[in-house]
């Protein structure tokens, strides 16, 4: 990784790190996994310079990578454990991907836009990455490789949609961000039984909308 990882990247990679981990909803094991992510390589070359700032940017598609306090507070809340199946709805640039990946967790990823999904196909394996990535619809998810143990969400959801509910694990969680406005309120769901959900709120974030369900042809 060294030869585009660089002692400039680290050093700003450390203060990025160091910044987050002085703001709350922040585990103690999303910062260590987060310190060893380079984000750069995950961005467009007109935006490396701001890699290391807690902003969000563009990334093509109309999608964006996400503000690091953004990702650390969704995998915190998610509460993975090392072996767990994790299905992320939105891949995006594949830098959440990674993070959940260096985890322990053994992530399946889906992404609808085409051009994103092949990037994140060129990019994650430069980190030896084990996520299976796959091109399809985020609303239907992925019943083939059900249950998971964890669902996250990446994007803005208008509603959470119905089928995820069943994919998850009784005793699993997923984390949302809701809403159909620039402001979604992140939502923690657990699954307590079969058809026994507890909802949590946990603050206002911003997401690009997560993309209507593709009409069968």
């Amino acid at each position: 990784m060294s030869q585009f990882d660089t002692f400039k990247h680290k050093g700003l990679r450390k203060q990025l790190i160091s910044k987050l981990s002085q703001k709350p909803g922040v585990g103690p094991d999303v910062i260590t996994a987060m310190a060893g992510i380079p984000r750069h390589i995950f961005m467009d070359s007109a935006f490396l310079q701001f890699a290391y700032e807690d902003q969000a940017f563009p990334i093509g598609s109309g999608q964006t990578i996400s503000q690091p306090y953004t990702v650390a507070v969704q995998t915190t809340l998610l509460d993975v454990k090392p072996l767990q199946k994790v299905l992320e709805i939105g891949t995006g640039s594949g830098y959440q991907t990674a993070v959940l990946n260096a985890l322990k967790t053994k992530v399946f990823s889906i992404e609808r836009q085409r051009a994103l999904f092949k990037k994140a196909q060129a990019i994650l394996p430069k980190l030896n990455s084990t996520a299976k990535l796959f091109y399809g619809d985020g609303y239907k998810g992925l019943p083939t490789f059900a249950p998971f143990d964890r669902i996250l969400i990446t994007c803005g959801a208008p509603e959470i949609p119905e089928m995820l509910f069943s994919q998850l694990k009784v005793g699993g969680i997923m984390v949302v961000p809701v809403g159909d406005g620039e402001v979604q309120v992140m939502h923690k769901i657990e699954k307590k039984g079969e058809d026994d959900f507890s909802h949590t709120a946990h603050g206002e974030f911003q997401f690009v909308p997560m993309l209507p369900n593709k009409q069968s042809s």
